[in-house]
């Protein structure tokens, strides 16, 4: 599934003349193209697809749609490491300490 998410932008820079911008997803910080929304400023939200920003959205409502999303484990979906989101869709557990590894890495 593909989600539209509320982001919150953290640094503005222009890229080979397209305007482009850090945004924090709730501790997932991926690069997103500001084309559609040319005003966006930093410390702004905005609602972001497949790496667009496309509607400018106020603070209260960013944070209870990442927690509402949180809750029900679509941000994991969403922003998650596909190797393990396919191991644990497949019944294999993925990391299990502190090190990331996987079991049979850590086990070594």
């Amino acid at each position: 599934m593909c989600l539209a998410v509320p982001g919150r932008v953290l640094e503005i820079e222009e890229r080979d003349g397209t305007r482009m911008a850090t945004v924090d997803f709730g501790g997932v910080v991926k690069e997103v193209c500001l084309e559609y929304l040319p005003d966006l400023q930093v410390g702004e939200y905005a609602i972001v697809h497949v790496g667009f920003a496309l509607q400018r959205l106020d603070e209260e409502s960013a944070r209870q749609t990442l927690e509402l999303f949180a809750n029900l484990g679509m941000l994991q979906e969403e922003f998650g490491d596909p190797w393990e989101l396919a191991a644990e869709a497949n019944g294999y557990p993925w990391a299990d300490d502190e090190t990331g590894a996987a079991p049979q890495e850590a086990q070594q």
